[in-house]
This record gives C-alpha cells, structure tokens and sequence, in this order.
C-alpha cells in the first residue's frame, strides 16, 4: 500500500494524526474550496476533503502511496463561517454563534490508486452567552483570526463552549475514530511508535 501523506496546511491536522500514532508524510496541494451556491455545507466539505486527498494523490506522481485529506466547516443556520475576513467579521461570527448551537462539519478522505472513501462527521456546539468586551478580548489575543468559525476549540476559545454533543477532534480538524477506521481498511499502520 506504500506510506501515507497528508494533504493539509494544519499543524492541528498533523499534531492529531501523531497523536493515534500515523506515521506520515506531507504533501502540498491546491484545490477550489469556493463553496458553490447550490452545494450544501455537508456537501462541500465532503467535496473539498476528497478534492485534497485526489489532488495529492497526483502529486505524489510515480510515487506509491496513500493521501488522507480533510476538511472542517463551522455551520450556523445552513451557513458556512469560513476564517474571518477582518477584526470586525471576527466578531459578528462570535456574536452570532454566542448563546446558540451551531454544527461542524468535518469531511475526512482516504485516496489510492485505486480507491477513494469519504466520512463526514457531524458535531454540535453549544456556546455559552459572550460579551462583547469578552469577544473583543478574545479576537485581540490573535488565536481566532484563522479559524474557521472565528474561534478555536482546542485553545482559549474551549471556554465559550457549555456543550459538545460528537467528536471533539472533528471539531478540532481531524475525527480521529473514523480516521482510523479509513487507515485500517486501507491497511495502513497507526499506532506506531515513533511517528510524532
């Protein structure tokens, strides 16, 4: 089956596959993640994950192996909140989501020569009310104004959460039960010692 390479920029993506124990290496990819006005978001996470792993796989060019792909969207009421824009979008999104529950999104994609398999997981958050002098404290730190949803779970932004009903590493970028269930079927290996 030869080795396993990741098609993600995400250091959060890289830390998660080190942590069940993949061994892995990375792969460069560009792909369209231009959400289409009639896709739905679960649709598109789904497409944009099998579109990475695809793309990485041509890439690897004679090269054997595997391309793991991943995607995550924050989604409130149907919409998409991809990264802020600026200061000000950062802070309409953490208005919006303050006091509701909205789902993510993550798409998972596992790619060979010969195969390409796709899981989408679906968590809900519950924030709790934030204010605005709180937000602004939160946006100033700098850790929301690259994540999507314009907020971080894995990071200061775990204290807006009251509730998380699904995976907690989908919500950070990675479901690591089915990831591991993909890695299985296409007989790769995972706990493996020294992969971090």
């Amino acid at each position: 089956m030869g080795a396993l390479f990741l098609a993600s920029a995400s250091p959060r993506r890289r830390e998660l596959l080190a942590q069940i124990g993949v061994p892995f290496s990375l792969v460069s990819v560009s792909v369209d993640e231009a959400p289409s006005p009639t896709e739905s978001p679960e649709a598109y996470v789904e497409r944009v994950a099998r579109d990475k792993a695809l793309a990485g796989l041509v890439s690897l060019g004679d090269r054997d192996g595997c391309v793991l792909g991943a995607d995550t969207s924050v989604v409130l009421d149907q919409h998409i909140l991809g990264k802020p824009a600026d200061r000000a979008d950062g802070l309409a999104m953490l208005a919006a989501l303050s006091g509701r529950t909205h789902r993510v999104m993550t798409a998972v994609a596992l790619a060979s020569r010969s195969a390409c398999e796709v899981r989408v997981v679906i968590s809900e958050v519950t924030f709790r009310t934030i204010d605005e002098a709180e937000a602004e404290r939160y946006w100033d730190s700098g850790e929301p104004a690259d994540k999507a949803g314009g907020y971080a779970i894995q990071g200061w932004g775990a204290v807006f959460v009251s509730q998380l009903h699904g995976s907690y590493s989908a919500v950070v970028g990675l479901p690591l039960c089915e990831t591991a269930q993909l890695i299985d079927a296409f007989g790769l290996p995972r706990w493996t010692k020294g992969s971090s």
